[in-house]
């Protein structure tokens, strides 16, 4: 059980059977009444929002995450399938439990499967991994200077925004969690 007075970004907790994780909170004292905390908390499973008020001091169950490694193998047309790196099962996962991730499955790649209470609710890959650039339009001499940026498609078909000095066949270092081009490696 935590306490909602110790509420942080990205605690989990466990309300009505669903995992919740904490994306912003605010502790509230009114000058006549009780302390009560508002929260607005993301669904792990269906990855909406809700926003939920609670008394000052209330408890409630934390939810208990577990994390397994896997590795991506492939895309058989409806499911993702990944291997487990300690007992070498494949499980497939649905492209629903992936959601957007799916655009930054390279084969072979490690990833940590988020499992609660004996379901997978999704998917988290490393921070930053690197990607080959396979299409972009050249850089127009005298355009390097101004900071400006160009569209770039990477191998596994997903669309970046990359400064012009980057060019077909470099690769490149994104951010997974924002889709963003980090540097040229």
């Amino acid at each position: 059980m935590i306490s909602v007075n110790d509420f942080k970004t990205g605690v989990t907790v466990d309300i009505d059977g669903v995992a919740y994780q904490v994306v912003e909170f605010q502790h509230v004292k009114p000058g006549k009444g009780a302390a009560f905390v508002r929260a607005k908390l993301k669904n792990l499973v269906t990855g909406g929002s809700v926003e939920k008020t609670f008394r000052g001091g209330e408890k409630i169950p934390r939810a208990h995450l577990d994390k397994k490694e896997m590795q991506y193998l492939y895309h058989d047309g409806q499911d993702y399938v990944f291997m487990d790196t300690s007992s070498f099962d494949q499980l497939p996962i649905s492209e629903e439990t992936i959601g957007e991730n799916k655009k930054w499955l390279q084969e072979n790649m490690l990833i940590q499967i988020v499992v609660f209470q004996g379901s997978i609710i999704g998917v988290e890959l490393p921070n930053f991994i690197e990607m080959e650039i396979v299409d972009c339009e050249p850089a127009v001499k005298g355009d390097t200077a101004t900071g400006a940026s160009k569209m770039a498609t990477v191998e596994t078909g997903a669309r970046v925004q990359v400064p012009l000095f980057v060019e077909q066949g470099d690769r490149i270092r994104i951010d997974t969690r924002t889709g963003e081009y980090m540097e040229r490696v």
